[in-house]
């Protein structure tokens, strides 16, 4: 893992954003989704360089092995983390891909930068346009994180696939995975996390968004709902293409990776 540092916390203590740089070609950044880390596009990252891509993939602050300051979770500040790391590589016309709660991120990026350095726009199952309206079930994350953060993580797993008792999409092996990345974060940047996705209003972002962009979303999604995001989305870059996975839940960049793969090297290349 290579790092960059993207500007000190309150303390000040240096701030440092761990990431992977793989491949060679035009430029993939991949932005991870709460509360994992880089390393949940494991499969992207094996499969995108061998059609020619450069995939830079990196740890958000809190998550992951970057720095886990106590402040700065943030969109706004998430943006200027992106765009330090942006400059640092001296990347170039890259496509920008945002997973759940990394679309936001990527679109406020894109609103706040005036998208520098990005020629298209990948939303994968994004938070935006606004999921405020359902701030009793955020509190209640909040406080099951706050009573039990390992337990909370292990049945956001389940969820994230829609396990039940007759359906089990992917292997105990890969839950376990997922959970191990999403306790390499810091619990206080974890709980900032869900108030920052939770109360930020992106539509006024999308509508600053000129570049072509690839809307993708599972109709099957429990966590962040098709109609309430997606589809919204979609509504209003209407110019963006828009692909729904069939049965897809929030988890389709390990159950769909195969489709998704394929749809992000067709977006780039087009």
């Amino acid at each position: 893992m290579r790092k960059i540092e993207v500007g000190a916390a309150a303390n000040g203590d240096a701030v440092r954003l761990a990431y992977q740089d793989i491949g060679n070609g035009p430029p993939v950044v991949l932005i991870h989704g709460w509360p994992f880390s880089h390393a949940m596009w494991t499969y992207q990252m094996e499969e995108l360089p061998r059609h020619g891509l450069r995939v830079i993939a990196y740890d958000r602050r809190g998550f992951g092995h970057s720095s886990k300051p106590w402040d700065g979770y943030d969109y706004d500040t998430f943006a200027d983390d992106l765009r330090q790391l942006l400059d640092a590589l001296d990347v170039r016309d890259a496509t920008l891909v945002g997973y759940s709660m990394g679309g936001g991120e990527a679109v406020r990026y894109m609103a706040r930068h005036g998208g520098a350095r990005v020629a298209r726009l990948v939303l994968l199952s994004s938070v935006t346009p606004y999921l405020g309206q359902g701030g009793d079930n955020f509190d209640h994350m909040i406080d099951a994180l706050r009573r039990d953060w390992p337990d909370f993580l292990a049945a956001f797993g389940r969820q994230l696939f829609n396990i039940g008792t007759l359906k089990h999409p992917v292997s105990q092996a890969t839950l376990d995975w997922m959970q191990s990345l999403a306790l390499q974060a810091s619990l206080k940047a974890t709980i900032d996390c869900v108030h920052a996705f939770a109360a930020t209003d992106f539509r006024q972002d999308l509508r600053s968004i000129a570049v072509p962009t690839l809307v993708m979303h599972g109709n099957a999604d429990q966590i962040v709902p098709l109609q309430a995001s997606g589809a919204r989305t979609a509504e209003l870059l209407q110019h963006a293409q828009y692909h729904v996975y069939e049965g897809g839940s929030h988890g389709v960049f390990i159950t769909h990776k195969e489709r998704l793969n394929q749809d992000l090297v067709r977006f780039i290349r087009e």
